[in-house]
């Protein structure tokens, strides 16, 4: 390795930890570098812990999706008639919760709504998105042509953040290792190899949320909602919260990015405790948990925090005017059996085995049933 580019590199990192902010150029040449794993461990880690560390700008950002998208994300176009969204959260909250987003998805999709989830495996939490959907039948390390065919055909997929046949070169290798939040998890969440232009993104800290907005906005998104939630003491979640206020930017279509606060009680719901919706340290009680909500067995804080957090993903797409009527089609989808339809369907179309992952939902939800 030439000893100038480690010069240059750790120069950089130096003018990080003086708070001193890079350019767009700086950023995506450092990030690449990363990503290429062209500088010593020990300097890729002070590199990522002194940006987060300063707090990373609109184009640092930026120029860490770009890095992501152009060197290491496998993409398709799926021919749909109407805008993909995406939803999903950074990961590396101070709350943890059980994954949420994962079912809110579903229940958006069974509105209608065409998503394009990206996703990956547990790294801090119990269970993640890509772990649950495995565990009902899902076929989460397919091809992204399975994924493009799935969305296509059943308007939901997901594609696995943690495979190497979304991220071939070096997403899974840096996320491994690493257990706080950086630039990589917010851009990385950003990397969607559908290329989505409406989004709903939960980030882990309230100092992101706008921030964050500003980046989509930045790398073309036309519509999104990034939140933030709370607990009302000091702790708090990639999720829109049942237990306190959650702060909210809108990029509506254009230039203007406004905020603004919501709590359980816009939507005619009351404050629930963390014990009601922390997740389990089983992941097949985490999974049997996932499938009551979607049959509408769970009508508890459970069934109350996903029906929330589906409403961003209707008001975005236009299947409701606001956030409170989002909430209320959630509900009414649930109850009529509409999602767990949705996701036989999903099962279905992202495998490359159809009947065994029919199978396995099957006999999962037989299982809910029974308890």
């Amino acid at each position: 390795m030439c000893a100038d580019n480690l010069k240059t590199f750790g120069n950089r990192i130096a003018a990080l930890i003086e708070g001193k902010n890079l350019s767009r150029e700086e950023a995506k040449d450092m990030f690449l570098q990363v990503l290429l794993d062209k500088q010593p461990d020990l300097q890729q880690g002070a590199f990522l812990a002194a940006l987060t560390a300063k707090g990373e700008t609109t184009e640092e950002i930026a120029a860490a999706w770009e890095a992501i998208y152009e060197l290491d994300t496998t993409k398709v176009t799926p021919m749909v008639s109407q805008p993909l969204v995406d939803n999903c959260g950074t990961g590396m909250d101070t709350l943890k919760t059980f994954n949420i987003s994962t079912a809110a998805a579903v229940v958006a999709a069974a509105g209608g709504v065409c998503m394009a989830k990206h996703g990956a495996r547990a790294i801090t939490s119990s269970c993640g998105a890509v772990d649950i959907l495995e565990s009902v039948g899902v076929d989460v390390e397919c091809d992204v042509d399975i994924v493009k065919h799935s969305i296509e055909k059943a308007g939901i997929g997901i594609f696995n953040g943690m495979s190497a046949k979304v991220h071939p070169r070096a997403l899974f290798r840096i996320l491994s290792q690493i257990r706080f939040g950086t630039t990589l998890n917010i851009a990385g969440s950003l990397a969607n190899p559908a290329l989505p232009r409406y989004g709903v993104r939960g980030v882990y800290s309230a100092d992101l949320v706008k921030p964050v907005a500003q980046v989509m906005r930045e790398i073309g998104y036309i519509k999104a909602l990034v939140f933030h939630g709370s607990n009302g003491n000091g702790l708090g979640m990639d999720e829109i919260s049942t237990l306190g206020d959650t702060l909210i930017a809108e990029l509506n279509g254009s230039e203007h990015i406004k905020t603004y606060t919501v709590n359980p009680e816009d939507f005619g719901i009351k404050h629930s405790n963390e014990q009601a919706i922390s997740p389990s340290s089983d992941r097949k009680q985490e999974v049997l948990n996932f499938l009551r909500i979607l049959t509408g067995r769970d009508r508890g804080p459970r069934h109350e925090i996903v029906c929330l957090n589906a409403t961003p993903i209707f008001y975005l797409a236009g299947k409701a005017g606001n956030l409170r009527d989002g909430f209320s089609q959630a509900r009414d989808i649930i109850e009529s059996g509409r999602a767990v339809t949705k996701l036989r369907e999903w099962v279905k179309a992202q495998n490359s085995d159809p009947e065994n992952g029919l199978r396995k939902l099957d006999r999962l939800l037989e299982e809910s049933d029974a308890r």
